[in-house]
């Protein structure tokens, strides 16, 4: 596979031009930053709430251990991370700077628990960090949107030290074709309907939902992280399937 191959657009799957899908992700995510949380919040039902702890149930997070928290946005993963298994430090990190400056104030309203985190705007496709810099790398909503996922993978793969885990949360493919068919469509008319009611920005959710068809099933993602590098791979879904935390060992 080229690198030109590898990347594509996050809404059809197909191949795109370079810095096409990061500006219209930037661009999307920096309107919307303000109503994100909201947005989950409302869609899911409060749902996600759950998605979030099974997240970090499956991260394998001590006092010792250094979290990377890649397309981290506004902090979500991260405030579960320091309620529920609090480590030594969080690099928080995200495309679009307008998402971090939400997570910054969270941080000055305390929902770190008094955990370190540092912010700082990062593409994952081309991680600024040193080999084997963290114990855990986690991700949520995130690969979803970047259009060279096994560039962003083996990324993940060489800043995990040896025995380190990545754990991914991402919407995926409920296995029973009836309930795959009930959330799709909800998923085409009520993402748009709440898009449209937060922000007036109705294509922008009409992307999102195309960008969750797009992405590649359980097992198909499965093979993407083994093909990085990783082993041990395994996932477990969740609301039959809608979501899936995906497990991965350096």
């Amino acid at each position: 596979m080229t690198n030109q191959e590898a990347i594509i657009d996050p809404a059809t799957g197909k191949a795109c031009g370079q810095g096409v899908a990061e500006n219209r992700v930037r661009g999307i995510f920096g309107a919307i930053a303000d109503k994100y949380e909201l947005f989950n919040l409302i869609t899911s039902f409060g749902i996600y709430r759950r998605w979030l702890k099974h997240t970090i149930q499956a991260a394998p997070l001590t006092s010792q251990s250094r979290m990377l928290d890649l397309a981290g946005g506004t902090g979500d993963v991260s405030w579960t991370a320091c309620q529920l298994k609090p480590p030594a430090h969080i690099q928080l990190t995200d495309l679009t700077p307008a998402m971090l400056e939400v997570a910054k104030s969270h941080i000055a309203e305390g929902k770190n628990m008094g955990v370190p985190i540092s912010l700082e705007v990062v593409d994952a496709q081309e991680i600024p960090y040193p080999d084997q810099s963290f114990d855990v790398v986690t991700m949520a909503y995130g690969i979803r949107n970047i259009p060279d996922r096994m560039r962003c993978l083996r990324e993940i793969h060489r800043v995990l030290k040896p025995g380190g885990t990545f754990v991914c949360l991402e919407f995926s493919t409920p296995p029973n074709p009836l309930w795959r068919a009930l959330y799709a469509t909800y998923r085409k008319i009520m993402v748009p309907f709440w898009g449209t009611v937060l922000s007036g920005r109705r294509d922008d959710f009409i992307y999102l939902c195309k960008s969750i068809e797009a992405f590649p099933n359980q097992q198909t993602y499965a093979q993407m992280l083994s093909d990085a590098g990783f082993s041990n791979v395994t996932w477990r879904n969740f609301t039959g399937g809608i979501a899936a935390v995906h497990t991965a060992v350096k």
